[in-house]
């Protein structure tokens, strides 16, 4: 197993350096920089300046490697200072990816906005997987019955649904109409633990945007849980251990389950990275300062240096929640080895 992990490692490596590379060239190669968000009154020559400062008079591969470089070792380098509290070589005048927009350090941005999209997408995941496993499950042992029929139904509807439209009636039905819920999300609010006051204002604003996205999160979930449960109560090895008189409770639960979970933690490991990369419609529609909003705002401003950065940790994550359900599926599958 070590030796699988110190592999994929160090295969990881070069997909990344790859994954950025295509990442940097597509967004290079887009139509717009910062000197078009300028009014047209500026002169032709300070616009060249401008874009001088830049470095987008730079050739291509100074450039990329310049990026590379502060994403790949200076930036993780920073995220380590602060967070142990310590300081390497001359941390304080350290090169770091700047916004063009906002002039000041991407990450930081992305840092400040991140609680708001983890206390949203975080929440739902960890709801929408809690409650699709165990209705999946008994939807398929119990086959065709009026529970498997409704959850389908529930399933189906959840998915095909798009969250704006859950999103909006929640708002009508339970902010405007019953009031129970604040229609928006208020991102400056800090949650302190030690009011009630304050946990439950916290509890209340999350509601909905929580709900809509559990909803989502449960029913595609749902969906393949339901399928590969279904898939392993015909295997022979249930029946050989039916057969021997183990309780159906076992066999479910302890087999049939635990290998069913394989492309479940599949998309569960796809979906990780999405809670970091935002969402998009439900943030726009609870006015969440998350990174999907900022991701948005970043592409309309033409702000290459954060949309190159966001979609870079997007990728990242992806790669390194890959190489997780990698090692979980020789946890879950005894016939999966790494030697």
């Amino acid at each position: 197993m070590g030796r699988y992990i110190i592999r994929r490692t160090l295969i990881s490596i070069p997909t990344l350096l790859i994954i950025a590379l295509i990442i940097f060239t597509i967004l290079d190669l887009a139509p717009g920089d910062p000197t078009s968000q300028l009014p047209l009154t500026i002169p032709a020559e300070v616009r060249e300046e401008i874009r001088a400062s830049l470095g987008l008079d730079d050739p291509y591969l100074e450039r990329f490697g310049s990026w590379a470089k502060l994403m790949m070792v200076n930036e993780p380098i920073h995220a380590f200072e602060q967070v142990t509290g310590t300081c390497f070589g001359d941390c304080e005048s350290r090169p770091r990816i700047i916004s063009w927009a906002s002039r000041s350090p991407a990450m930081d941005t992305v840092y400040q906005r991140m609680p708001q999209t983890l206390w949203v997408l975080g929440l739902a995941l960890i709801l929408g997987v809690l409650v699709a496993i165990p209705i999946g499950t008994l939807q398929a042992y119990k086959q065709y019955s009026w529970f498997d029929n409704l959850g389908t139904f529930i399933t189906m509807l959840g998915y095909s649904v798009p969250t704006f439209v859950t999103g909006l009636m929640a708002i009508v039905v339970f902010s405007v109409q019953l009031k129970w819920f604040p229609s928006f999300y208020t991102t400056t609010h800090e949650v302190n633990w030690t009011d009630w006051g304050s946990i439950w204002f916290q509890i209340k604003q999350l509601a909905m945007p929580v709900a809509v996205l559990t909803l989502f999160n449960a029913a595609a979930f749902g969906r393949f849980a339901r399928a590969s449960v279904l898939e392993n109560l015909n295997e022979g090895y249930v029946r050989t251990a039916r057969s021997k008189g183990l309780a159906e409770r076992p066999v479910v639960t302890k087999h049939v389950l635990r290998n069913s979970l394989i492309p479940v933690v599949t998309l569960l490991a796809l979906s990780i990275p999405g809670i970091f990369g935002g969402a998009i419609i439900t943030e726009q529609i609870f006015r969440i300062n998350g990174l999907g909003q900022l991701l948005i705002v970043s592409i309309g401003q033409s702000d290459l240096p954060m949309v190159q950065s966001l979609t870079f940790i997007f990728a990242f994550l992806t790669v390194l929640f890959n190489l997780i359900a990698d090692i979980l599926y020789g946890f879950l599958d005894p016939r999966i080895r790494y030697d």
